[in-house]
């Protein structure tokens, strides 16, 4: 979020397709919302996401569309340390589809779905970041996070929560609200885990941790990357660390997916 890159006009189509889904409470809703224009940019075989301004909101190596480029997105997985059979994964905030597309290729037996509200950012991810067209497994849902969230058909479904919410000014999660985290803790099933993109160093960093922590018993912060993202994570219960047994579950995930888990549990011992 806090890389800096000059982005270029890119046009996206924003015409409602087959696998575009809204929820029913929204079907009757008026909303006519102003977004700022979706641009890309591509440096050293990388392809960035920006809203109209320099602020990265997403990549994807361009060889490497599955893989997750971003060293703060990678640390959104690490509720991978506590669930390793998850049932349903949800992002919030599309970006590139980087969580997304992980998720629905390494979790093949799990839901995954995507909210996100801008019509223009689920178009160009299709057609510049290679997100899969929607199927059984994978659900695209064009809303706001918080109709989703506090939607009762969702509370205590979602195994894994990737909260990841950031307009155009890149100043802080868009929604940050005790109201919008106990939404949050409800929806999760028992065990869930909720990962969150914060700003360290901004006012932001510590609203949201006191608005997460009103709501969560347990929260803890990864080491700051990119020279501001801090990663939250929040559990649905009170949490006891075991750090043998989540060195032995991150050195499993880093043989079978490269990602460098050891760290995470590296960040969350020093966090105690």
């Amino acid at each position: 979020m806090l890389i800096r890159r000059k982005s270029i006009e890119a046009q996206a189509n924003t015409k409602a397709g087959p696998n575009r889904r809204r929820l029913e409470a929204d079907a009757n809703k008026p909303r006519k919302p102003k977004f700022a224009p979706v641009t890309l940019s591509e440096l050293d075989g990388v392809r960035y996401l920006h809203f109209g301004t320099e602020w990265v909101q997403g990549a994807m190596r361009i060889r490497k569309p599955d893989w997750i480029e971003l060293e703060y997105a990678q640390q959104m997985m690490a509720w991978m340390l506590f669930n390793q059979a998850p049932r349903h994964i949800v992002q919030f905030g599309l970006g590139t589809g980087a969580l997304t597309k992980f998720s629905y290729r390494h979790f093949e037996q799990a839901q995954v779905s995507a909210v996100e509200l801008n019509p223009a950012v689920i178009d160009i991810c299709h057609s510049m970041f290679k997100l899969p067209p929607a199927d059984d497994r994978l659900m695209l849902i064009e809303s706001d996070a918080m109709d989703f969230v506090l939607h009762a058909a969702r509370h205590g479904i979602i195994d894994a929560l990737q909260v990841d919410l950031y307009d155009a000014t890149a100043r802080g999660p868009v929604l940050d609200t005790p109201e919008f985290y106990q939404a949050c803790h409800a929806s999760l099933a028992p065990g869930g885990v909720m990962t969150v993109n914060l700003f360290g160093d901004h006012p932001s960093y510590a609203k949201n941790l006191r608005a997460m922590e009103y709501a969560f018993d347990t929260v803890i912060s990864l080491p700051e990357v990119h020279d501001g993202n801090v990663v939250a994570i929040a559990f649905k219960e009170r949490q006891q660390f075991d750090f043998p047994t989540l060195y032995a579950r991150a050195a499993l995930i880093e043989a079978s997916t490269r990602l460098p888990a050891k760290s995470w549990v590296n960040g969350i011992k020093s966090a105690l």
